[in-house]
């Protein structure tokens, strides 16, 4: 396994904008992330501060490590993140490139070794086991939150962790996904994760094969949408496996289209039970940030 090469301490750190659950041909769709391609030398404060400038919604920094390919630090612009589907998929692009790894790799992440492999730049990453807890408000109340009927909510909302915890809520139809406009203080009263962190992801099938998803957090006062959110992806992988037998389990998640920002997510889930999320990595830009 190949690891990431010394370099001595520089002042100049190199990163790379990528876009992440990107649609073929489409330059301008996908998420798009900041990777370091060397953090060594910065702080948590630095880093902390360097993803606040960048103000995506993450911004990632590829560290050695003695266990994995490289160990990556995941910053929002507000705090870190033990684990994040598109930061995965993106930094192992990177990694693969700066240290000639190959198409199989392993990420060490607060949330533990995460394993990714590509065939050419289509990234798929392996989450967590997940873990599932009730959500405690009931459909009445979501639907205030989400601004939809009461009739739009189906049953089976929880909070599902395959690396990063999020609420996971069934709707009955994709027409019922793209009219939801969520209340911030409603967000906050019944999707509270911490004091820091409330979030919703909202689903419902096109088909038998798509689905149509958005991932909502509150920022301050406001509502911000996702344009494509792969630990979600995989936490709606765990949350089928919880409530069906039937495997394996294969979906085409549609999501980023209400931001303009159109994202293709592939989810698979094994006869087994392991979940894996898949998309197209694209990069865009390079840089160097001045220390």
């Amino acid at each position: 396994m190949k690891k990431l090469p010394f370099v001595k301490f520089v002042t100049d750190y190199p990163f790379r904008i990528l876009n992440v659950f990107a649609v073929a041909g489409e330059r301008f769709s996908g998420n798009p992330l900041c990777v370091f391609e060397d953090a060594r030398g910065m702080d948590d404060a630095t880093m902390q501060a360097v993803a606040l400038q960048f103000n995506l919604s993450e911004t990632t920094f590829i560290l050695p490590s003695s266990t994995a390919t490289a160990r990556v630090r995941i910053f929002t612009p507000g705090f870190e993140m033990p684990f994040a589907g598109h930061p995965t998929l993106g930094t192992a692009h990177v990694v693969r490139e700066t240290t000639h790894a190959g198409d199989r790799l392993s990420l060490e992440m607060l949330a533990g070794i995460v394993p990714v492999s590509a065939e050419g730049d289509q990234w798929t990453l392996q989450a967590n086991a997940p873990t599932h807890r009730a959500a405690e408000a009931s459909r009445e109340q979501f639907a205030e939150m989400l601004g939809v009927a009461a009739q739009d909510i189906l049953e089976g909302a929880m909070w599902v962790n395959t690396g990063s915890e999020q609420l996971v809520i069934p709707m009955r139809t994709a027409a019922a996904v793209r009219s939801a406009a969520p209340r911030p203080d409603l967000l906050a009263r019944y999707a509270q994760l911490s004091e820091a962190r409330q979030l919703a992801y909202i689903w419902a099938p096109e088909d038998t094969a798509r689905v149509t998803a958005r991932f909502f957090f509150r920022k301050g006062t406001a509502i911000v949408e996702d344009p494509a959110t792969g630990s979600a992806c995989a936490n709606l992988g765990g949350w089928l496996a919880a409530r069906s037998a039937v495997r394996p389990i294969r979906r085409t998640v549609f999501q980023g289209d209400a931001v303009g920002r159109p994202s293709r997510l592939g989810l698979t889930v094994d006869e087994a039970g392991a979940i894996f999320v898949s998309g197209l990595v694209v990069p865009v830009a390079r840089g160097n940030f001045t220390g």
